[in-house]
This record gives structure tokens, sequence and C-alpha cells, in this order.
């Protein structure tokens, strides 16, 4: 159980959760997780190496969270999204293409050669956002797959599981025993640090094996000195990020006033990217994170350093 007037460190941080998910004494967690995120029985899970190859070296360096496969063959990656800087790198149509991105690369990734189209396996990709990606559907769980407009089922070949864990109001509401398992993991992964909300995570922890056994872990976590310095040492660079971002962003904007440049919307959108860069650039911003946010490809952004 979390103790009841202890700080613990969020679950809902990519590196905590990684920390959590990937222990060698861990299997029985990961299992739970998926079999409740994909809606399937899962009975054995194997990590897998967590960087796509790269064939171009100017393509992007694809880095998932955790990659695994499970006993039937599948694929399944499970990301956790809670940084500031995705949300002011354009929102939620830079989150869905990138979460589409991963997720045909991720099921291209799978050999081919000498297997029929067939024999592929599917691909799910289980995103936890703390961000509300879609406002307008009330639901927590979004699980996008190729469908017809009336709703059909046309492949269950690629998955796109988003969970908003900022949508978790009524199920904090609903009792205990009406939940699902993924709603045991959801208020878990969102409330473990909130003092206010932790007799019902330690309620929830002792009715499922496995969210008790990623509870210790977390606990464990928390108290390792090693560990916090290095999750506060991260905080502490994203929020720079963030800061330098906005700077740099605002200052762009103040340069295309100043200059009255009236320009297409293309146009304008990438002499914003490019400005934004610019300003990043001041501030000794590594490059990847410039990528990160502005959209533009590591060759632009080094063309700039010229």
């Amino acid at each position: 159980m979390l103790p009841m007037n202890v700080e613990i460190l969020p679950p809902y941080d990519d590196y905590i959760l990684k920390a959590i998910l990937t222990r060698q004494d861990a299997k029985p967690v990961l299992i739970d997780l998926i079999s409740a995120a994909i809606d399937r029985t899962v009975t054995n899970v194997e990590l897998r190496n967590n960087e796509l190859s790269v064939t171009d070296v100017q393509e992007k360096n694809e880095r998932l969270d955790v990659n695994c496969i499970i006993n039937d063959g599948s694929q399944v990656d499970v990301e956790m999204q809670a940084s500031r800087m995705e949300e002011m790198a354009g929102g939620h149509v830079n989150f869905i293409n990138k979460s589409i991105y991963y997720l045909t690369d991720l099921h291209s990734s799978q050999k081919s050669k000498g297997v029929d189209f067939y024999e592929l396996v599917r691909t799910y990709q289980v995103t936890f956002t703390m961000h509300t990606i879609f406002p307008d559907y009330p639901d927590f769980i979004s699980t996008i797959n190729m469908r017809r407009p009336n709703g059909e089922l046309i492949s269950d070949q690629i998955n796109a599981v988003i969970i908003e864990l900022s949508k978790l109001d009524k199920v904090l509401k609903k009792p205990i025993d009406e939940m699902t398992p993924l709603e045991m993991w959801s208020l878990f992964f969102r409330f473990a640090p909130d003092v206010k909300q932790r007799k019902l995570i330690n309620e929830i922890m002792s009715r499922r094996e496995a969210l008790s056994m990623a509870g210790d872990v977390l606990m464990t976590i928390s108290k390792d000195e090693h560990e916090r310095a290095k999750y506060l040492s991260r905080k502490k660079y994203e929020m720079e990020l963030y800061s330098n971002f906005h700077t740099a962003t605002e200052r762009g904007r103040m340069e295309g006033r100043m200059e009255g440049r009236v320009e297409g919307r293309v146009e304008g959108r990438n002499e914003s990217a490019l400005t934004i860069a610019r300003n990043l650039l001041k501030f000794n911003m590594p490059i990847e994170d410039i990528v990160e946010a502005t959209g533009l490809t590591r060759e632009e952004v080094e063309g700039l350093m010229d």
C-alpha cells in the first residue's frame, strides 16, 4: 500500500512508467495492463528493443516507451504522453500524427520476406495521455482501427488505443466493484501521487494483484534518492525547454509583426517554424528537441546553425 502522507513520484511520467513496467519481476504487471488496454486475454509478454531501425540517416529516430510482443505474436507499444512540449508543439494534431507514424512504422517493421501478407501479426499502440485529445468525445478511451463509415470493421491489423487520463471525473465516482481493469489502471496512473485520492488508490490496489505489484515498485522508486534526482532533473530540463519555447515563439511573433510580412498559410507556417527554431538555437536547445517542437527536419535545423 502507498503511505497516506508520503510524496509519490507520478506514474504518468514516461520514465517512471518504463521503470514500473520493464523490471525483471514486472511481467505480470505488464501482462495485466496490456490485457486491460487492448481488451484481450494476454498470457505472456516479451520485451523488445525500444528503438525502431532507421534506414535513412535523415529520418527521425523513433524511441518507443515499452515495446513488446505478446503470446499470439501481436506487437504492442505502450506509451505515456504527459509532456507539455507535446501540447505546445501543435496540440492534438501533432499528437495524433505522431501516434499514427509510430504505429504504422512499428507494423511495417515486422519481417515480411517469405511471409504472406495474411500472416502478418496485429500491431497495437496504447497511449496514455494527460492531455485532452478529443474534447467533443465524452469517453476517455478511444480505440481506432480501419472501419467503414457505418462502423463495420474492415481490418484490425493496426490499432491505436488512446486513453485520456484528463477525463476520469465520472470514473472517480463509480463504486470500485463496478470499475473495469482499465479504469483501475487509469486511476492509478493519474492519481497515485495525489494524497487526496490515496485512500481510493490503495483500495483499488488491494482489489487487483498486478496493481498492488505496480504500487510496490512505484513506492520503491519513490524512496530511491537517485531515481528521484533523475526525475527532478528531467522535470527541470523540460520546464526550461517549455519556458524557452514560449519565449522564442513570442519573439518570433514580434519579429513577424515588426517586419509586416503578409504570407500564404503554408509559407507563413514554415517561416514561423524557422523563426522559432532560430530563437531556440540561441537558447542552446538540443537539435532533436527543436525538431520535435517545430516539425522541421534535422537538416533544416542544422542549416540554420550556419
